[in-house]
């Protein structure tokens, strides 16, 4: 099979000369085996996507934010059942409740903070001011650990933990923890005035009268939930690292992995597709739209940046998987659904 022209078709739609595109990686056994780029990364100068090309990866961002967690978990400098009030002492009342697992997993039910802010809003807001709202609450959307709900406000929350706790910002914790010491120099949590996005791939909307600049909103500043910039050529390298790990100690890595409520692990769905084991995660945001999803057993890892406002691209992402996964073993589910993971070996 011609894989390469098979994924090329899949993304037929994003080969256009004048349009914002997309890039696809194929990872196995820690070696790229597909790279395909397509479109524009910039619309106005004319800069075609390359495999360097740094996207905002909206919310697949929460898989570092989760780490950093671990990391000073690990440091014994916080614990995962530590609580809102534990770090910040003049968090309300109802924070006594709500412990950092709460919010890896979205089971915390912090109020969203996207609607205290204008959407046609000139101002972005930032994690810490995530914070200052919840602050400003006095109770949860249910009682925390009963229910799931997915919620920004706890990653902008989590990022502002790991800057209380550290006494770094939380952009250079990223940077010193994770992203030099894997390599990842090109990634950043970009902070605008403070660091710069190199091979940046900016953000559009497609509609029927053409393609319209759409890279930021009032929301695009928070970086906990959705902030960093990275490209497949550096996501590759964290790939690689999620199996060596050098980060944590093996089991708290395995929490991060073990599905709670809705199967959501640390930054990642724990779920099964087509009778293989996956951990994914999807990015949404004004301008960009991303998937990540990795098949422990098999070594595989499927990963699609692009820069356009929609279609989403989970499926896109699937029908490349679907050429390089092994058939369902006979009597495997085949589907999407819970999976309880086995004990740990490096996944």
């Amino acid at each position: 099979m011609d894989q390469d022209g098979e994924i090329d078709r899949i993304f037929a739609d994003y080969r256009g000369a004048e349009a914002p595109g997309a890039v696809v990686r194929v990872i196995r056994d820690g070696a790229p085996v597909a790279t395909r780029t397509y479109g524009l990364a910039n619309v106005e100068e004319k800069i075609p996507v390359r495999p360097q090309t740094n996207f905002r990866l909206a919310s697949v961002t929460k898989q570092f934010t989760a780490m950093s967690i671990l990391i000073l978990v690990d440091r014994g400098e916080l614990g995962l059942d530590d609580t809102l009030t534990d770090i910040f002492p003049e968090f309300p009342e109802y924070g006594d409740g709500v412990t950092l697992r709460h919010v890896l997993q979205h089971t915390s039910g912090l109020i969203d903070y996207e609607p205290f802010v204008a959407e046609d809003s000139e101002k972005q807001i930032l994690d810490r001011e995530v914070l200052a709202l919840m602050m400003q609450q006095d109770h949860t959307y249910f009682p925390p650990g009963t229910e799931h709900r997915y919620s920004n406000s706890g990653y902008a929350v989590l990022a502002t933990v790991v800057e209380n706790v550290s006494r770094r910002s939380f952009a250079d914790f990223l940077s010193e923890n994770i992203f030099e010491p894997l390599g990842m120099h090109d990634t950043v949590a970009h902070e605008e005035g403070v660091s710069v996005v190199a091979n940046r791939a900016y953000g559009y909307h497609v509609g029927e009268t053409g393609v319209e600049f759409s890279d930021q909103s009032p929301w695009s500043a928070v970086l906990g939930d959705g902030g960093v910039y990275t490209s497949v050529t550096d996501l590759a390298k964290w790939d690689q690292a999620l199996y060596d790990n050098p980060f944590v100690r093996p089991e708290l890595l395995a929490e991060a992995f073990t599905p709670g409520l809705e199967d959501y692990g640390f930054g990642w769905r724990i779920d099964e597709y087509r009778g293989h084991r996956r951990m994914h995660h999807d990015g949404s945001t004004i301008g960009f739209r991303n998937f990540m999803q990795r098949f422990p057993d098999e070594r595989l890892t499927v990963i699609v940046l692009t820069n356009r406002r929609e279609p989403e691209v989970q499926s896109l992402a699937e029908r490349v998987a679907d050429l390089y996964l092994p058939q369902a073993p006979v009597g495997a589910h085949v589907g999407r659904g819970r999976v309880e993971p086995p004990d740990f070996q490096g996944w």
